[in-house]
């Protein structure tokens, strides 16, 4: 993924840090936008791809971690840099804590700062594609039924098809039309990437019943 892809987010109630950060990350390819305060940041319509936010701590209004709060709580994948001029040791704590990529000092190394970054965007490039693979593993176990996705939580708990049967009452054969059914829809052919996509969609396993022996597949 391009540098023109990501987009690094400057916010900070200083115009000049505003105006010096800007000019940072635009020669070092990157798309970027500055905020004066966080809820103008708050405000802005959501970016899809990468984004790191370079987040000053103290500020008028809502300040760097009611921030970093707020958009954890609304489920964006934002990565943070903090910057700050007052830094102490329990604001930092609690700011990397809180899933901050870095917490630096001002005055900071613009190398530093860009490697910092970086680093955040690497980190919502990761992030974003595992959304990505969820929703997908997600959309995929919606096209089950409901007795399909019976099957598909037994299967992956490691149970036979007789088992799986025994346990829904119904015919082995039976069991076996449904089994093919969900490796169709899910798109897999081994019982491995079977449970894999399930780990992805959030699939629990169906609860062991006591005393039935488990034959776990090879590679889960």
């Amino acid at each position: 993924m391009s540098n023109a892809k990501k987009l690094v987010c400057v916010v900070d109630d200083d115009q000049s840090v505003r105006r010096a950060l800007g000019r940072l990350f635009k020669s070092a390819a990157y798309a970027a936008e500055t905020f004066p305060s966080a809820e103008d940041y708050l405000s802005r319509e959501t970016f899809q791809g990468p984004i790191c936010l370079v987040l000053d701590v103290r500020m008028p209004g809502l300040n760097g971690l009611g921030l970093q709060k707020a958009i954890e709580t609304r489920g964006a994948c934002e990565q943070i840099v903090f910057i700050s001029g007052h830094g102490d040791v329990p604001t930092a704590t609690q700011a990397m804590k809180n899933g901050a990529i870095d917490f630096l000092t001002k005055p900071f190394d613009d190398t530093e700062l860009t490697e910092a970054v970086k680093r955040a965007l690497e980190r919502g490039e990761e992030q974003l594609r595992k959304r990505g693979e969820r929703r997908e593993a997600r959309a995929r176990v919606d096209k089950l039924t409901p007795r399909e996705f019976e099957v598909l939580r037994f299967v992956v708990m490691g149970l036979l098809n007789k088992q799986i049967a025994a346990e829904l009452h119904t015919a082995e054969k039976t069991i076996k039309v449904h089994r093919g059914r969900v490796m169709q829809k899910l798109g897999v052919t081994s019982v491995p990437d079977l449970v894999r996509i399930s780990q992805r969609a959030g699939v629990a396993p169906a609860t062991v019943p006591h005393g039935t022996k488990v034959h776990y597949p090879a590679g889960s």
